[in-house]
């Protein structure tokens, strides 16, 4: 009894313990419930799941586009930078000339050209050349392929009766394009405001207008032709019937001589990369640089005179690397000198007029100074007269004449070369006064050197205008065909002619006078005929 009392007594507590369990135990979630705990908690999973995998994919996106970008960068470095070595970096053998230093003529048959206007006499002694006009068809009879014109003026075919010659000019550039040769014209005047430019424009014609005036509010005075890449013109002379007619013009032809060809052409090339663009880059490519300069002189042969060369450019907003500058190549030219200085130009103003402000423009003037008081070399200056020369011409050349008695072995002499008086006589014989006429060379020559380009001595042409000018160095120039010694014989014959004078004419023509010289054999004018 007493161990079922035990048992009972075990039993009752363990029932109770049991239950004290139960009461105390969670209770257990209905099923719905479950179910929608765990709907909701995988879908709360599956949206932290989708978030990051969203993340992922946005961190992802991100640094894909990223890395496009960096790529895109790279690659446009890449090419920029492409294009900047093959602008500055010639391939050998593919110059767009097609010539090399080793290949080119140096041989060559150089003749100066000159204009004389009709009316104007000179002695039967005086020398004489080939006419500018028969120059110019010469070439053009020897295109066969290419002829590349800079001038700055375009003005051939007026109805005036002393333009013929420019109307056979202008007809035979009709004709080389109906031949098919290629002709490329630059100038700074725009087609449409040039009867020429716009007639051969519609033949075929490649005109190319460079904007100067946006450039450096300049002009385009160059005035050069290349023909075949063989044989070149440069001189005082642009394409206009006045040129051909009433100015007195002086330039110089090469035949055969296309190392030459090489320097001039980049100067041409570089005006063609400028055509229609109103802003000059602000670097050069290498294929515009100099081939020749003052240190590196192209040897050649002309005329067979052993001679040198070297093209020059102005403004030096247009002068690439290695490039002379015209101001540069004059100093060359009067710096080599060793016995005499003959300068021979249109105006001589050493001023620069800019926005209504004038400033003394003191290189040339001053060189000419520094040639007399320091090197003691004989100089002289001969100037265009006529009524349109600055009143302020004559008070620098006063200027220039003062320094020289109070110095010793200073040996300057200026004469103004006048034409009015003789054209006004001429064309009152004419019954026309209205065509005068003006010496428009622009040339230094000495015992040693000679410079043809295309500006007077005026500050303003320098700074801004675009021109090209040639030096020519002949040490030896004893052989009657040297260019040294024609060009001084020219200017000498100008020099001793009655057209020079020592002061500025006056302003009434001495016809009586006129009439005196006009009995005088014209040789040169009857050379220009033939």
């Amino acid at each position: 009894m007493e161990g079922r009392s035990d048992w009972l007594a075990s039993s009752s507590r363990h029932e109770g313990f049991e239950q004290m369990r139960l009461k105390s135990r969670p209770r257990e979630p209905s099923p719905s419930l479950t179910r929608v705990g765990s709907n909701f908690y995988s879908a709360v999973k599956q949206q932290d799941y989708s978030a990051s995998v969203w993340l992922r994919r946005k961190d992802t996106l991100e640094h894909s586009q990223q890395k496009c970008i960096v790529i895109f960068a790279l690659v446009c470095c890449f090419a920029i930078l492409v294009a900047l070595i093959f602008s500055a970096v010639d391939i050998v053998g593919e110059d767009e000339d097609g010539l090399s230093e080793k290949s080119c003529q140096k041989n060559c048959r150089v003749a100066l050209v000159e204009n004389i206007p009709e009316g104007i006499n000179y002695s039967d002694s005086a020398p004489s050349h080939l006419s500018l006009f028969q120059g110019w068809m010469n070439l053009l009879n020897m295109a066969k392929k290419s002829v590349d014109i800079v001038s700055s003026q375009w003005d051939l075919s007026p109805s005036h009766p002393s333009a013929c010659q420019g109307q056979h000019l202008f007809e035979k550039l009709q004709d080389l394009l109906s031949e098919n040769i290629e002709l490329k014209l630059v100038s700074d005047i725009l087609p449409m405001k040039s009867k020429v430019l716009h007639n051969l424009k519609k033949r075929g014609a490649e005109v190319m207008y460079i904007n100067m005036t946006a450039y450096n509010k300049g002009h385009l005075q160059s005035s050069f032709w290349i023909v075949d890449k063989q044989h070149v013109y440069i001189g005082s002379a642009s394409l206009d019937w006045q040129s051909l007619g009433q100015m007195k013009e002086l330039g110089v032809v090469f035949y055969n001589c296309s190392c030459l060809v090489a320097d001039l052409q980049r100067i041409f090339a570089l005006y063609s990369s400028l055509k229609n663009k109103s802003k000059v880059p602000p670097t050069w490519s290498k294929r515009l640089y100099a081939v020749y300069d003052t240190q590196n002189k192209l040897t050649l042969n002309l005329n067979e005179t052993q001679s040198k060369a070297f093209v020059s450019i102005s403004p030096k907003l247009l002068c690439p690397k290695d490039r002379v500058l015209d101001i540069d190549a004059i100093y060359s030219v009067i710096d080599d000198a060793q016995q005499f200085v003959y300068v021979a130009i249109m105006e001589y103003l050493p001023i620069v007029r800019d926005h209504n402000e004038t400033r003394y423009w003191p290189y040339l003037d001053g060189k000419i100074r520094e040639t007399l008081i320091l090197r003691k070399i004989r100089v002289r200056l001969l100037i265009s007269y006529s009524k349109e020369t600055d009143p302020l011409t004559l008070n620098f050349v006063s200027s220039l004449k003062a320094i020289c008695p109070e110095v010793s072995g200073c040996n300057l002499k200026v004469k103004f070369f006048d034409l009015e008086e003789e054209s006004a006589c001429f064309f009152k014989e004419q019954k026309n006064t209205s065509l005068l006429k003006i010496n428009r060379n622009k040339y230094v020559v000495t015992d040693r050197a000679a410079y043809i380009g295309n500006f007077d001595w005026v500050g303003t042409y320098f700074n801004q205008n675009a021109g090209a000018g040639l030096v020519i160095n002949q040490a030896d120039n004893g052989n009657k065909t040297s260019i040294i010694k024609q060009l001084k014989a020219v200017f000498e014959r100008d020099w001793y002619s009655h057209y020079a004078k020592n002061f500025p004419p006056t302003k009434h023509p001495n016809c009586l006078s006129y009439k005196r010289n006009k009995a005088a054999a014209n040789k040169t004018a009857m050379s220009n005929e033939n």
